[in-house]
């Protein structure tokens, strides 16, 4: 990922707090020379250096495949994002677009059942858990579960280079910054919102 040293995040508790609350994540790989990519929810783990970002895909989907082929892989960890007007600033300039991401690269590999099955275990209760009716592995009949495995395949990936951007108008002045944030306040758009929230934080 193309990133100006002023939008570089170095800070690894920073860019690990960012990773936990956006698990939603785009899985990259090459399939005959063509990238492929699936959004899916992801969990992340470390222990002392290491970090380990795992999921699933769907056993009909090709990209698992992939995964016995290559020796790395990429996934896309994406924050809020919002249009950046140029009408907002004291002197004429051109438009832009603030963002947060994180770009994990690592070595992949596909998980055994266990695996898998500990990783689900751990989703139901990561997104359940707080429901007035929570449905947890548990609770489901173990019919249904040997069905649902049988449609899916787990993945692990060891972090090995990271790669994290928060482009939000560092290069801008105070009055620029202040400016912008109030009308990202303005906008209809909740990454917008979002994304005035961040800036605040950041100056």
């Amino acid at each position: 990922m193309y990133i100006p040293k002023r939008f570089k995040v170095e800070d690894e508790e920073e860019i690990w707090s960012f990773m936990k609350q956006h698990t939603f994540a785009t899985l990259v790989t090459i399939d005959k020379g063509r990238s492929v990519a699936t959004h899916i929810p992801v969990i992340i783990k470390r222990n002392e250096e290491e970090i380990l970002v795992s999921g699933h895909l769907a056993y009909g989907n090709r990209q698992w495949r992939t995964l016995n082929d290559v020796q790395e892989a990429l996934i896309i960890f994406q924050g809020p994002h919002a249009y950046i007007s140029s009408s907002w600033y004291e002197e004429q300039q051109v438009p832009t677009w603030n963002y947060q991401s994180v770009h994990v690269y690592g070595n992949v590999n596909l998980q055994t059942q266990e695996e898998l099955m500990g990783d689900l275990k751990t989703l139901l209760h990561t997104y359940e858990d707080h429901r007035q009716h929570p449905v947890l592995w548990e609770t489901l009949s173990p019919e249904l579960l040997e069905r649902e495995l049988k449609g899916i395949v787990g993945f692990k990936l060891n972090v090995t280079e990271i790669q994290a951007a928060y482009k939000m108008s560092q290069n801008r002045n105070d009055k620029d910054y202040a400016n912008i944030i109030t009308e990202l306040g303005k906008e209809s758009s909740s990454d917008a919102q979002e994304v005035a929230q961040e800036m605040k934080k950041l100056r």
